[in-house]
C-alpha cells in the first residue's frame, strides 16, 4: 500500500533513510515536499500537502533522531 501524507511516522523514517545527514531543523518546506514526493512507497496527491502536515513530518522526523 502507498504511503499516504497522513502517514506522518512512515514518512519520517523513509526520509531519515533516505536523508541521515540533513539538518532537520533549518529544512525547507518546498524540500520537504518534493522528499516526500520522491520517496519510492509515496502515492498520495501532492496537492493534499499543507504547512500543518509538512510541519508534523518535519517533528516527527526530528524525534527520530533523538
Amino acid at each position: 500500500m502507498a504511503l499516504r501524507w497522513t502517514d506522518v511516522q512512515e514518512i519520517a523514517l523513509e526520509l531519515e533513510d533516505a536523508h541521515p545527514d540533513t539538518d532537520v531543523v533549518n529544512l525547507r518546506f518546498t524540500d520537504l515536499h518534493r522528499w516526500v514526493r520522491e520517496l519510492p512507497g509515496f502515492g498520495d496527491d501532492p496537492n493534499k500537502s499543507n504547512e500543518k502536515i509538512l510541519e508534523a513530518i518535519q517533528m516527527a522526523w526530528l524525534a527520530e533522531r533523538t
